[in-house]
């Protein structure tokens, strides 16, 4: 393993990094096609085997967990029976469940994929997309508060799937109490909330979340086009560093030193779900740890690319990342 890469892995495992965000459970239906159906035109699977997994800002966390780090993760869930497989869920994976804040107003987030083969049948969404009441708010930011005064994390990751946790008011929290002890934040945002996260350290949308959030018209096969967004929002954010996730395009970095466009690992894909966590997973330990931009976003290029050739969403495979990293000579 070259030195840098090393390196990065070793700090990674000494460090904690707080996770904010919409935790939601991904569960599944695996089977087979074998027919359509009599009553509409649509395919009948027959379930062999049932699973479930973590997902949203819980997904960022296990790939945490998988490069060593330590992660806490805060957010504000139901209180019924699916936040009690999630809680199990996060034991299972060796998570610390207790930054989970139960409501019940609000039912905890189920999204269900059916799965023939390889092959994507359908997903059905259960979930409220309501914002945190005030005392909702109150008692996510406090938490916050509290575990990046006792704990100290080496960066703060802000994971907004649009679901209700960050509002303005818990996005303006997280964002204060980290700055005040100096702590990094890197942002993966939805549209609700985009221009919201002003003096971030790291924003990462991905190319159609920049077109809608800033409504301007980005294709991320055109370079400029892409620029010139990124400078729009960074006038709007004051933001230190951007990077723009382009799909098959690759990615596009950009700070004050510079600008980087890199261009996507060939892969075979086969899921891209949950490709965005394991990007903002990777980046924010690389962030923690001063690498450049241009470093940062080659890590989490390849890292993303990795999980997108898994059916579902899965955490990252140290192993192989590190094997890959290797070979590119990314910190050689």
């Amino acid at each position: 393993m070259s030195k840098g890469l090393d390196a990065l892995l070793a700090q990674a495992r000494r460090s904690t990094v707080l996770v904010v965000g919409d935790v939601m459970l991904d569960a599944y239906l695996w089977g087979r096609v074998d027919r359509i159906s009599p009553e509409a035109p649509v395919p009948v699977v027959h379930v062999q085997q049932r699973s479930a997994r973590l997902g949203g800002a819980a997904n960022v966390a296990l790939n945490l967990h998988a490069l060593g780090a330590t992660p806490i993760v805060m957010s504000v869930i139901g209180d019924d029976a699916t936040a009690d497989t999630l809680t199990t869920c996060f034991a299972s994976a060796g998570l610390d469940p207790t930054g989970l804040i139960r409501s019940k107003a609000r039912p905890t987030t189920v999204k269900t994929r059916v799965i023939s083969g390889n092959q994507h049948v359908v997903r059905v969404d259960e979930e409220s997309t309501r914002a945190l009441d005030a005392q909702e708010e109150a008692r996510l930011v406090e938490r916050i508060r509290a575990v990046i005064a006792q704990r100290g994390p080496a960066a703060v990751i802000i994971e907004d799937y649009d679901k209700g946790v960050m509002t303005a008011n818990t996005i303006a929290g997280t964002i204060e109490a980290a700055c005040q002890q100096g702590i990094p934040v890197a942002v993966d945002p939805k549209l609700r909330n985009f221009l919201r996260y002003r003096g971030v350290t790291l924003f990462k949308p991905n190319v159609k979340e920049l077109r809608e959030g800033l409504k301007v018209d980005v294709n991320g096969a055109d370079i400029d086009s892409v620029r010139r967004a990124v400078e729009r929002l960074e006038q709007e954010l004051q933001n230190t560093m951007t990077m723009v996730t382009l799909s098959e395009h690759g990615v596009y970095a950009h700070d004050k030193n510079g600008e980087h466009h890199l261009p996507a690992h060939k892969r075979r894909i086969v899921d891209v779900s949950g490709a965005g966590d394991t990007v903002i997973a990777v980046a924010a330990l690389a962030l923690a740890q001063g690498l450049p931009v241009d470093r940062i976003a080659a890590l989490s290029n390849l890292a993303g690319g990795l999980v997108c050739e898994e059916v579902g969403v899965v955490p990252l495979e140290l192993d192989r990342f590190r094997r890959e990293a290797e070979a590119a000579t990314i910190l050689a």
